[in-house]
């Protein structure tokens, strides 16, 4: 019987475990979860987040592992429900809820799991609050080490799957934060000026992690949300800012699963990569232009989009934000969504777009240095602003923030700096100074390497072999040192991001998980050739 371990419980361990057991060969699986229950993910834990803040995918779009999410919430008595403000009566499967509701799902799941796979003739362990703390491949196993002492077994297969990575909270202050999650859901913060580096969803939960200290939110007779600070908390006022200051969308109607695309086929992209990588990003920009004038038309001939090219496609895309005041269009975009959403009406540029970025990403390890920068720089812009649109709920409370006077958004540009002090943080843009007593920064997962590995033996080994970037190929274990091959698998997705970066979300861990699977008994067909994504 062969042994894997798997480090890490949350969603990428899960869907490995699950496709692990599909297989219904037997195995010895050892879970090591950090936290204090395994089965649930730093993402969606009581410890890491508030009732507030919702989970950025619906039922719909959540692989199941045995009961489809929608399911398991019917299930779920009203009282337990109302906790998290959810009405059984509103239940429907494309509806954003809590992220310590989607927590509770998966671990009800993973315990199924765990019962189904010794069912099945498994052998499973399952260690909670065990941190695993160094990893080494050699020749015949895989050795680990937990809580710092040697684990008595050795295994055939070590899965990393330990998710997000953030700053440690002991690099936190009570005045700055390195990240939300770094001791933010714990501290109390005083009514002040707030400032939070970042406009996307993880900026916005920050938000609501301050303002929940210092009022309510409340629905009025006409169905309005509306924010009321607490007495004494007058003098809150927080202040989101990002280069553009541009705001998210909010989530759009659209038909799931995916359609398939017309011209940026699988095909055609193979058929342009095995081109060469001189003048590849145009050419694919070239087949992006004919698939949306295909989808949309009218939109096409509104943006002028046969004169652009990858460099001035993005440029167009913000167009129409940047000229407008950003909670104004935030209202209006809301309105457009929550109408299309009723009438089941698909904005076809926003679709095309959406559908996209996947095809067109397998051209990121092929590109040359100057067209990846042109791409971090153009396209990949749009089509992260177009995939992250946040739940409409964190669009509205966002809105009610602005009208109760709380929040506001600053635009830095390109040029500012950021001085973090003992006490206050002060960011200077367009020649002004703005001082904040608490400062949060919330920009999101940077791409990791092997530097960054908190396995000092295997990332030895990696680096003797002169990985900068863990190299894994298709099952995603490692390809070198050579005794690594098909005994550790790399399922954390920072270590991911060199040459998919796009790659986030529960339906990518379920993909990674079922690849994993696949490679101990499928040798994989082909190689991933990392990009140096990080250092462009």
């Amino acid at each position: 019987m062969k042994k894997v371990a798997i480090i890490g419980a949350g969603p990428t361990g899960i869907y490995t475990f699950h496709s692990l057991v599909k297989k219904n060969i037997p195995l010895a699986v050892s879970v090591y979860e950090q936290a204090r229950e395994a089965g649930i993910g730093m993402p969606y834990s009581l410890e890491e987040n508030s009732r507030m803040m919702l989970a950025n995918i619906a039922s719909i779009e959540i692989p199941p592992i045995f009961t489809p999410y929608i399911d398991w919430l019917r299930k779920q008595s009203d009282s337990h429900l109302a906790r998290y403000g959810v009405k059984r009566d509103s239940l429907h499967v494309r509806q954003f809820l809590p992220r310590i509701l989607l927590g509770e799902y998966f671990r009800d799941q993973f315990l199924q799991l765990v019962a189904q796979a010794k069912q099945r003739g498994f052998t499973v362990a399952v260690h909670e609050s065990c941190r695993v703390t160094d990893l080494e491949v050699t020749q015949e196993a895989v050795r680990l080490w937990a809580q710092g002492e040697p684990v008595a077994e050795h295994f055939d297969l070590a899965v990393i799957a330990t998710g997000h990575v953030w700053p440690d909270e002991s690099e936190s202050t009570r005045t700055f934060f390195p990240s939300p999650w770094s001791g933010l859901m714990e501290a109390r913060i005083p009514s002040c000026k707030v400032g939070i580096m970042g406009t996307s969803l993880s900026g916005i939960d920050a938000a609501m992690a301050v303002v929940m200290q210092h009022g309510e939110f409340a629905r009025t007779d006409d169905e309005q949300l509306k924010f009321t600070r607490d007495k004494g908390s007058e003098a809150l006022a927080i202040q989101l800012m990002s280069r553009s200051g541009i705001l998210p969308e909010a989530d759009f109607y659209c038909p799931l699963p995916y359609q398939p695309l017309c011209v940026v086929t699988a095909q055609a992209v193979e058929k342009e990569i095995a081109a060469g990588s001189g003048g590849l990003l145009d050419r694919i920009f070239r087949l992006m232009v004919e698939e949306i004038e295909r989808a949309d038309p009218a939109w096409s001939e509104h943006v002028s989009l046969g004169s652009l090219d990858a460099d001035s496609f993005a440029h167009a895309w913000f167009a129409d934000r940047r000229k407008n005041d950003p909670f104004r269009w935030a209202h209006a975009n809301l309105m457009e969504v929550e109408r299309n959403k009723r009438d089941r009406r698909t904005v076809p540029w926003r679709y095309a777009i959406l559908r996209l970025h996947e095809a067109v990403q397998e051209i990121v390890p092929h590109l040359d240095g100057e067209d990846s920068k042109r791409f971090k720089t153009g396209i990949a812009r749009v089509f992260i602003d177009n995939y992250a649109a946040i739940p409409p709920e964190s669009i509205r409370r966002l809105l009610a923030l602005r009208e109760a006077g709380v929040i506001d958004v600053l635009p830095l540009g390109s040029d500012y700096k950021m001085d973090v002090k003992e006490s206050q943080t002060v960011i200077t843009a367009g020649g002004e100074s703005r001082t904040f007593d608490v400062f949060i920064d919330a920009r999101g997962q940077k791409p990791l390497k092997t530097r960054d590995l908190p396995f000092a033996t295997l990332r030895q080994q990696l680096e003797a072999c002169g990985d900068e970037i863990p190299d894994v190929g298709d099952d995603y274990t490692l390809l070198s040192p050579e005794c690594a091959r098909g005994r550790i698998a790399f399922g954390a997705l920072p270590y991911l991001m060199h040459d998919q970066p796009f790659v986030q979300g529960i339906t990518v861990c379920a993909e990674i998980g079922a690849a994993i699977a696949k490679g101990m008994a499928e040798p994989p067909s082909r190689t991933r050739r990392r990009l140096r994504w990080s250092e462009l």
